[in-house]
């Protein structure tokens, strides 16, 4: 059944095999395409039979797409986002797509994408990046649809998924509040970075509403050495906090390892540290870190639907801002004892 010049099965002798049409084996392995299951059943059966692979470049000359997504990344060190593009990865190829994955700092963005564009990638995902305005007029033009993941951007035609960054720190501040705390630090992260903004207004409106403010806000950039920065500024003040919130996991992080190796404090006996992510280092037991779930596996669901229909012109350009449901997880960093009866929801949208 293999045409003897190319060695390989052909689509045809699959259709041969499965009693389908050569249309029918085409649309089983083109993302987004619709063919009953009972179809498909009888092409993948017949696919695995003759071990036949479809050729990927063959059908983007046919159907002027390529099957790639590109997708930007940066800061693999920060475990928080290492897990979100391996399971990005995963997912996209579960939806039978293939990646182009860029890596680089939030400043080479330009350079990036410029290149990903020129291997005509089907959409782009960005997962923690900052598109300058004269990048996002070229993106614009070319009519790419374009997902945020765990980013905010405000045009139009960018689908951005976050979780509700706003109710997760609120979480965080009636929970300190709760367990009795009464000098509250913050650390914040990056200026530029949606997700930092969100976060710090959503704690301060939280202590607020209970009568209460922050002591000291120190900045910092989302990464350990910054928040072992700040958390010194914060320790050696004339008045020092008795809980410390982070924008973050890896400056919770760095903040408890100073806390203990400089100052000598014990968590939580002398300070209560919380962060945000839910990162895999933040539940090591010698962190065991109260922190903010983000839901990174409903945001890269949403994702990935959101690309396949808007390559499938099921849905309008982009345009979209949705929320997925965050839940706090109380471990001993704040002198919690973790169980189910502990773990509070975060009201999401």
């Amino acid at each position: 059944m293999s045409d003897k010049n190319e060695g390989r099965t052909r689509s045809i002798d699959v259709a041969r095999l499965a009693g389908v049409s050569r249309s029918a084996v085409s649309r089983t392995f083109t993302p987004g395409a619709y063919v009953s299951d009972a179809t498909r059943e009888k092409v993948l059966r017949a696919s695995k039979t003759l071990d036949y692979h479809p050729n990927a470049m063959a059908r983007s000359i046919k159907t002027k797409r390529s099957g790639i997504i590109g997708v930007i990344s940066s800061d693999l060190q920060n475990p928080f986002y290492a897990d979100t593009l391996e399971k990005l990865g995963s997912a996209l190829q579960e939806n039978g797509l293939g990646s182009l994955v860029l890596f680089g700092d939030e400043t080479s963005t330009s350079r990036q994408i410029s290149q990903i564009l020129s291997y005509q990638v089907d959409a782009l995902i960005v997962t923690n990046a900052v598109l300058s305005s004269t990048l996002t007029d070229r993106i614009s033009r070319m009519k790419l649809p374009v997902v945020a993941v765990n980013r905010y951007f405000p045009q139009d035609w960018v689908t951005s998924i976050t979780c509700d960054n706003i109710a997760g720190a609120a979480a965080i501040a009636d929970h300190l509040l709760d367990i009795g705390c009464s000098k509250i630090a913050l650390i914040s992260g990056k200026t530029e970075a949606s997700s930092s903004r969100y976060r710090e207004a959503g704690f301060i409106r939280a202590l607020v509403k209970r009568g209460m403010a922050p002591i000291a806000i120190e900045s910092g950039d989302y990464s350990h050495d910054s928040g072992v920065i700040a958390a010194r500024k914060l320790l050696s003040a004339a008045i020092v906090p008795d809980a410390i919130f982070c924008a973050n996991d890896l400056m919770a992080i760095g903040t408890i390892d100073i806390a203990r190796t400089e100052f000598g404090l014990k968590i939580p006996v002398d300070l209560r540290v919380a962060g945000f992510d839910n990162s895999i280092i933040g539940s090591w037991q010698s962190y065991n870190l109260t922190s903010v779930d983000q839901n990174v596996p409903q945001m890269i669901d949403l994702a990935v639907k959101s690309v396949i229909r808007q390559l499938g012109g099921e849905s309008d350009r982009g345009g979209e801002h949705l929320q997925v449901q965050g839940k706090l997880i109380i471990r001993q960093s704040t002198g919690a004892i973790a169980s189910p009866i502990d773990n509070t929801f975060v009201k999401c949208k």
